[in-house]
């Protein structure tokens, strides 16, 4: 994963990264920004389940003063906000299919213009997303357009859940405790209850537990 990362990270490319909840896609997302030649940039996060049908242009593309009631001054969207650096979309799986093609026609033109705007501007942009839904199975189920799929996964790292790879238990503990809780050490039998336990919440839940 680290060398994937590594890697990716020269490239202009989206990335779309997958895993389990709590296996640490954002924080992989945040690696491929700081590894990347957009380092000096912003790292702009968006949690496409977290908005409303309704706000999700004006939340990414901006707004015009007027443009809708409450629009008192121009504001910049995720993508304005972004530019020279990195937009993440975080549960890109959760976008509903109309809202889908209003970020893909933006991803393909580059084109983004603010709600009740005439003009378009065209941000400098590096797209990582991020779901922990099989979009392999919601692109056959119709739940997710083929289009933006393979538009977002050029390039694409899987973080593995927790429970395979238990050997990465004693390190992680460690280290996670000694960010949280600086001098306290684990034993060696809280160590082995660890290490047998299975994570459904994945590093999530072992910083939790700790």
């Amino acid at each position: 994963v680290f060398q994937k990362l590594e890697r990716f990270a020269a490239h202009d490319t989206p990335v779309l990264i997958t895993g389990e909840s709590g296996t640490g896609k954002e924080l992989a997302a945040h690696a491929l920004h700081t590894r990347s030649p957009r380092q000096a940039g912003p790292f702009i996060a968006v949690n496409c389940a977290a908005i409303p049908g309704e706000l999700f242009e004006s939340e990414l593309f901006g707004y015009e003063k007027g443009a809708f009631t409450g629009a008192t001054s121009q504001r910049d969207g995720a993508f304005q906000r972004a530019d020279g650096g990195t937009l993440f979309l975080d549960e890109i799986g959760e976008l509903e299919p109309r809202l889908q093609s209003k970020l893909l026609r933006a991803l393909e033109s580059g084109e983004v213009r603010r709600v009740g705007g005439a003009t378009t501007t065209f941000p400098d942009v590096r797209i990582v997303a991020a779901t922990n839904q099989n979009l392999g199975e919601y692109v056959q189920t119709k739940q997710f357009r083929n289009d933006l799929y393979w538009r977002l996964s050029t390039l694409t790292v899987e973080l593995p859940a927790l429970r395979d790879r238990a050997g990465d238990i004693p390190l992680l503990a460690n280290t996670l405790l000694e960010r949280k809780h600086p001098g306290a050490v684990v034993t060696q039998g809280a160590m082995r209850r660890l290490s047998t336990h299975a994570w459904p919440g994945n590093v999530r839940e072992l910083g939790n537990v700790l």
